[in-house]
């Protein structure tokens, strides 16, 4: 009977473990696509807000797998699939959603639609580089609004 109690707990395991390579194998192939393209560019904007703002008017474009907007850098990085679309719908998504970029400018419409804290500068600097400050805390007036 152990006989037995083992030999199924091998051909499980032996199971199991093929599936789950086989599935990470595939992964790593979706991975290397050459229709996988990461897109680094410009976008302004003030706080968390913005960031979601920004982030999710770039997710809800079929292709796009990942966008990370950085508030210090003024950065968005947004993995997509560029057989579904091309970098400069994405560019024109985050401009309709109020937010200027490298290559579109939000219209006023947009803009003004932009919650008061969300409201930038429009001459403010894009793709700054990153300054690494210990202890600093971060500045900025939310005027009553909750992010």
């Amino acid at each position: 009977m152990k006989i037995i109690t083992i030999v199924l707990s091998v051909a499980i395991s032996s199971f199991i473990n093929s599936i789950a390579y086989g599935q990470n194998d595939k992964a790593q192939i979706e991975s290397v696509k050459p229709s996988n393209k990461l897109a680094s560019f410009g976008v302004r904007g003030n706080c968390g807000m913005c960031k979601s703002t920004i982030e999710n008017a770039t997710k809800e474009l079929k292709g796009v797998r990942s966008a990370d907007w950085d508030q210090s850098s003024k950065q968005v990085v947004v993995s997509y699939d560029s057989t579904l679309l091309s970098e400069e719908e994405i560019h024109q998504a985050i401009a309709n959603s109020g937010y200027d970029t490298d290559r579109v400018i939000a219209n006023e419409k947009a803009y003004n639609n932009l919650p008061g804290c969300c409201q930038y500068e429009r001459t403010q600097k894009m793709n700054q580089k990153i300054k690494k400050r210990e202890n600093s805390p971060i500045e900025h007036d939310h005027n009553g609004h909750q992010h």
